[in-house]
């Protein structure tokens, strides 16, 4: 069944037909409907959209790749917002989301085999084969808390900007026992060696030497923990570590998301531990429900629907210009971040009173 099949029943050409389909606006009211019900009498449903995808060079879908499973978009607090932002900005433009995984087997890349006009990778790991793989189709893209490149149109926060207040603070308010909470998928839930974060990604690496830089140039060597996933389970998980032990204990910890630190706040309570009377917890993103925990928690805050909006807006020129034949230089964008005090930290106990 094709279109000229529909064209003939109808008696009007192929192009009028396509336009029924594509372009209804070229047509009136009376005769669209009239081709329609006659390619769904014949049982047509429209152009193969592989066909029209070939002949206008454009797939009409963009990728997000992510560092995590695909479920990460759907669970993950911090994922979900970012994700609403670039779906809420794709919206009005028509382009569809694809969703892609930096962990997807070799044999099967979503990267290599999947139609995508352009893509934006977000929070992967530099040395993944799906980002190569994006290279080589030599699409356009955009990098979304990644290690900027010369090559690629980037989006970022401050990340060392915010790390180092959230230390800061810590340190300010007395604390010089003091744990930081990173995530690294390479490595085991626990104890990490500061080593392990030249294979981490970027916003590990960055967010977590922050923390570390500020607290060596006071002197402070922290505990160094790895969460391996940001949620609060793992929080919960590493704070059991952290606390339910004999002597002494830390005073303060800092975490890679404010995911981590509510679960850091729950074994606090499980264990009997006062927040902050006798620990002081910081988070990471300031989530929407970093407001209403148990303290209130004190938190970098990052515009998150702001970043998602200009990765999409970032991508949709670039997009464009490749389609008129132009190419544009790429741009680096860095957000800025900054400390919310809430209720979560206080002087260490021995300055308090």
């Amino acid at each position: 069944m094709t279109l000229q099949t529909v064209a003939d029943k109808v008696g009007v050409s192929r192009m009028t037909v396509s336009n029924a389909f594509s372009r209804p606006d070229q047509l009136s009211d009376e005769l669209r409907k009239k081709i329609l019900a006659a390619a769904g009498e014949l049982g047509y449903w429209g152009p193969d959209p592989s066909a029209r995808a070939l002949a206008r060079g454009r797939t009409g879908a963009v990728g997000v790749m992510l560092t995590d499973s695909l479920e990460y978009a759907f669970t993950d607090q911090y994922a979900t917002d970012v994700m609403a932002a670039i779906t809420s900005e794709l919206a009005p433009t028509g382009l569809a989301l694809t969703l892609l995984t930096a962990v997807s087997p070799s044999e099967s890349l979503a990267a290599r085999d999947l139609p995508l006009d352009g893509a934006m990778v977000l929070a992967c790991s530099d040395s993944s084969e799906s980002i190569d793989w994006l290279r080589r189709r030599r699409l356009p893209m955009v990098f979304v808390d990644q290690e900027p490149d010369t090559d690629v149109t980037s989006v970022n926060i401050d990340e060392l900007g915010g790390a180092r207040a959230a230390a800061e603070h810590v340190v300010q308010l007395g604390h010089t026992r003091i744990a930081v909470v990173t995530t690294h998928q390479a490595e085991p839930l626990g104890p990490m060696p500061v080593e392990a974060l030249a294979h981490a990604t970027q916003t590990t690496r960055t967010r977590t030497m922050g923390w570390i830089d500020v607290l060596a140039e006071h002197g402070i060597s922290p505990i160094v923990m790895n969460a391996v996933r940001p949620n609060e389970e793992s929080g919960a998980a590493i704070a059991e570590q952290l606390l339910d032990v004999d002597g002494d204990r830390v005073t303060a910890i800092l975490c890679f998301s404010d995911t981590i630190a509510s679960g850091v706040l729950r074994t606090a309570r499980r264990l009997g531990i006062d927040v902050p009377g006798d620990l002081s917890v910081v988070g990471y993103d300031d989530m929407r429900f970093s407001a209403t925990t148990t303290p209130p928690l004190t938190t970098v805050h990052q515009d998150v629907e702001g970043k998602g909006r200009t990765a999409v807006a970032l991508l949709k020129q670039l997009i464009d210009n490749k389609a008129a034949g132009e190419e544009l230089e790429p741009v680096h964008v860095v957000l800025p971040t900054h400390l919310v005090v809430r209720e979560s930290t206080a002087p260490v106990r021995s300055l308090a009173r």
